[in-house]
């Protein structure tokens, strides 16, 4: 299917309005679903730190990748639905119970004397399986995984587990990116719109050099799959090597109608502004222009560098990524696949 980025600019169906609006109001869910924490942030204030800390639910990962550096005591994501042997009244359970696929982990740590950090609507089963001895329930009204694991990292950090996370100032980073990416600015001024120009006739390639930008970039493969029907690969320096290395050269004078349609891959940075990486980027950066492979880079926006916190980063390299695969998809006619 060919791309048209005509589509970009013109009006809106119903299907783009809702999927962008969707992404448009991030910061507002976050702000929703963060509004009542005083109560949670006084109940975990008289807790001590927990023996280890076991993390549930769909954005589990990512509450661990933001705690890892720094947590003092053992942290784990788990995915299956029988908690470890280890859990017990002196360690920690958090659930971000926005699917409501959490009430057995709830219901079992519960049993075993856990301390319980939930997040979930009040009519979950979760909810009731929590108690009341022992629990901080975050009520969530809406069901985004990301506004759940942003009010949980702002409640942890009272524990010492983690950095500080102000969801006020997370959600103001996901308006910023929401007005930048906007569908009524232009092409000529939107660098949602150009990435996905680039990327849409393209094989995307995505690195990311920190934990936190490593996970956008594979969020952002993810969703270009699905807006494109093809490959689109996250990986390290190393694994993107071999496929920089035999990236055929280009063809000034091909003519796509008589030799067909040849894509070349195109290397996307998720620059989350650490120096941390910089001599492996620069190396890749280096590899792609001796192969002549073409890179763009995700950037944080003004306002945002490396002094404010890893989840205002992430957040606002994940949403400039989700603007532009369904600008990819809407150009190539595929939004219904990505609903």
């Amino acid at each position: 299917m060919t791309f048209d980025d005509s589509r970009l600019d013109a009006p809106l169906n119903p299907c783009a309005e809702g999927v962008l609006r969707l992404l448009a109001s991030t910061g507002a869910r976050i702000r929703r679903d963060s509004a009542d924490l005083d109560a949670v942030h006084r109940t975990v204030g008289e807790w001590g730190q927990p023996r280890g800390v076991l993390v549930v639910g769909p954005e589990a990962r990512l509450v661990r990748s933001v705690l890892e550096p720094m947590c003092p005591v053992p942290l784990v994501a788990w995915p299956f639905l029988r908690l470890p042997a280890w859990v017990g009244p002196l360690d920690l359970v958090v659930a971000l119970d926005t699917d409501g696929r959490c009430a057995a982990q709830v219901a079992e740590a519960r049993r075993r004397g856990s301390a319980i950090i939930l997040a979930a609507s009040e009519e979950a089963e979760s909810w009731q399986a929590a108690g009341n001895h022992g629990t901080a329930r975050i009520p969530m009204a809406s069901e985004d995984a990301l506004s759940a694991a942003v009010a949980a990292l702002s409640v942890l950090s009272d524990l010492g587990l983690g950095p500080v996370v102000h969801p006020g100032q997370v959600a103001r980073v996901a308006d910023m990116v929401a007005e930048s990416a906007s569908p009524h600015r232009n092409l000529a001024v939107n660098a949602a719109k150009d990435l996905a120009c680039a990327l849409a006739d393209a094989e995307p390639l995505l690195w990311g050099g920190s934990v936190l930008a490593a996970r956008a970039s594979r969020r952002l493969a993810q969703w270009l799959r699905r807006a494109t029907g093809r490959i689109a690969l996250a990986a390290d320096f190393e694994s993107l090597r071999p496929v920089i290395e035999s990236a055929p050269r280009r063809d000034l004078f091909a003519d796509p109608d008589l030799d067909g349609e040849t894509r070349r891959p195109v290397l996307v940075v998720m620059d989350d502004a650490e120096t941390e990486h910089v001599d492996v980027r620069s190396e890749l950066e280096q590899l792609c222009a001796a192969h002549d492979v073409t890179v763009r880079s995700v950037t944080l926006p003004l306002g945002i560098d490396e002094r404010s916190s890893s989840m205002d980063r992430y957040v606002a390299l994940l949403l400039q990524g989700s603007f532009a695969a369904v600008y990819v998809a809407l150009g190539l006619d595929r939004l219904e696949e990505m609903t």
